[in-house]
């Protein structure tokens, strides 16, 4: 078992240095392993091998040499810690955090011969599922080769709807080239596909082209959203309501932004359901210091994995026009749907079938990505936003803050259209396309079931049913020994589990602190990515290390 002598911090003034090399803020969540204090800067890279792996500190004098060295080169800087934009020190990923990066040089060591109790790490942090081994879908690919390498539509190797779904795209292009600037709102086709799609997806509901705004993945969509609405300072301070568990994005945003992020509990014992009660208690704590102007839903569920009924949507659309709430519904996870008697429902097409009461009066932003589902694309960085009922005067100013960052990326964008625009029936792609779709979804929904089982047959691990999206999200039990340990290093319980379990075993889960929970509980995300496998193998280590009890 891992020695906690062997995980150390540097602590140097407001920063430490963790043994994966990285700086971190004193008080982020990875402080406090064992640490030890000085007065001046020491090179990251001359502790990350000692710090893990019990070797000894370097000559007192080196140490001093390297520390005046830095210290001299940092005085003369304009741009310091002290002098940065304090908001983005604020700022938190959990997904990309330390544990990723100490998995990142584990990963290192085992390939220059450094001797582990396993042979690889296995890495669940992040939905990236390409990463994880998932395929990609032929037409797409087909389709994007031919619009980035024209001269393959002479080529007979590609099928017929393949080429003419590029020769469109390309002649929407500037210069008929993927490389060209796009309209900053984004290619006029592609918004026009996309609100077409829209409209089936919500079975015939009206979509403007117009609303439409093409995106570098979801993301970006919802950071210039919360850009719009945050403002003030105070008491009038912009606050935005989050689910917790959250996906980081949205604390981080907030965090940057400057704004009060206005927490609403998830219901765990409800299958991680939104209650109305909860938001409520939210909603009315957060009028006594801030000016609660917004609710973001996600759904299916990041990092919790539920799928939120038609009435749970009905009745949060019924509080924000009561309360008078800007809406944002992150729904990238739309086609992963995996447990039986659930059901996707869009919030538009929810909002629209309540009624002009509500339908012509309900601000709603909501989002969607070709990273998730069954694309599985992240790094081509496409999405969409569609916003509803936002005023006119305002919506120019969304047009300006998008043509300040000239466009999303051009094959994201194409990559988009073949997402909204896919093989039809009859076309030469239609049955492969379908196949692999199928078989991608279908695959999904048999890992999501196995990881509930396997978690669900270790006692003090309760894990609720992975009903969509692509990750779990466990209850553990952590035994008191463990929880004093971890308090007694500065350390949050779950982190100190998880960077555990990763030197002992291999593998890289993300703790719930970095999603946010209720105290007293605590959690890992993991996904359901990888290949089955690997799964079987990783979910066997989880249920062997926690049945280990730590033993520390």
């Amino acid at each position: 078992m891992l020695s906690s002598k062997s995980l150390r911090v540097i602590t140097r003034g407001k920063y430490r240095f963790f043994g994966n090399g990285a700086q971190y803020p004193a008080g982020h969540l990875t402080s406090g392993v064992r640490s030890v204090t000085i007065p001046s800067p020491l090179s990251p890279f001359s502790s990350q091998r000692r710090a893990l792996s019990g070797v000894s500190e370097p000559p007192r004098g080196l140490v001093q040499e390297k520390m005046t060295e830095n210290a001299a080169f940092s005085q003369n800087k304009v741009l310091t810690i002290d002098t940065m934009n304090p908001n983005v020190k604020k700022m938190e990923y959990a997904v990309r955090g330390p544990i990723v990066q100490r998995a990142m040089q584990i990963e290192k060591e085992l390939r220059e011969g450094v001797k582990k109790p396993f042979t690889e790490v296995i890495k669940a942090n992040i939905g990236d599922a390409h990463a994880m081994g998932q395929q990609p879908i032929t037409f797409f690919r087909q389709v994007l080769a031919l619009c980035s390498y024209p001269e393959l539509l002479n080529d007979n190797m590609f099928p017929e709807d393949a080429k003419s779904r590029a020769r469109r795209i390309l002649q929407a292009c500037g210069g008929n080239s993927l490389g060209a600037y796009s309209a900053s709102q984004g290619i006029d086709c592609v918004r026009q596909d996309v609100a077409r799609y829209i409209e089936r997806r919500d079975g015939g509901v009206p979509c403007d082209p117009d609303n439409v705004y093409l995106t570098t993945g979801a993301s970006n969509g919802i950071v210039t959203m919360l850009q719009l609405l945050v403002c003030g300072e105070g008491a009038s301070k912009t606050g935005v309501m989050i689910s917790i568990p959250q996906y980081p994005l949205y604390s981080a945003a907030l965090a940057e932004l400057g704004a009060v992020q206005v927490n609403y509990y998830l219901n765990e014992d409800k299958c991680w359901s939104m209650d109305l009660s909860e938001l409520e208690r939210s909603l009315a704590e957060a009028r006594k210091h801030c000016n609660p102007k917004a609710l973001c839903v996600i759904n299916p569920g990041n990092p919790t994995g539920q799928v939120q009924s038609r009435q749970c949507i009905e009745d949060v659309i019924r509080f924000a026009a009561k309360e008078h709430l800007f809406l944002m519904a992150d729904e990238v996870y739309q086609d992963n749907v995996y447990a039986e008697g659930c059901q996707f429902h869009s919030f538009k097409k929810v909002l629209f079938e309540l009624g002009p009461q509500y339908s012509n009066t309900v601000e709603l932003a909501s989002f969607h990505s070709t990273s998730k589902c069954y694309m599985g694309e992240c790094g081509f960085r496409g999405g969409y936003m569609e916003v509803i009922n936002m005023d006119p005067e305002v919506k120019a100013q969304l047009t300006k803050l998008v043509s300040i960052r000239l466009c999303a990326p051009v094959p994201g964008q194409a990559l988009m259209d073949l997402v909204v625009n896919s093989p039809q029936p009859g076309e030469p792609s239609y049955t492969t396309f379908m196949k692999e779709r199928t078989a991608t979804l279908s695959l999904l929904a048999e890992k999501a079931k196995l990881t509930e089982e396997i978690l669900n047959t270790v006692p003090g691990i309760t894990c609720n049913p992975v009903q969509g999206a692509m990750y779990s999200f466990p209850n553990i039990s952590l035994p008191q020994k463990a929880i004093k340990e971890a308090k007694a290093l500065g350390q949050v319980p779950d982190m100190f589990y998880c960077m555990k379990m990763l030197e002992e075993t291999g593998i890289c889960l993300v703790p719930g602190s970095g999603f946010g929970q209720k105290d007293g509980t605590y959690h890992f995300r993991m996904t359901i990515l990888p290949p089955t496998d690997k799964l079987k193998i990783l979910l066997a280590k989880v249920k062997d290390f926690y049945k280990s009890g730590l033993e520390l």
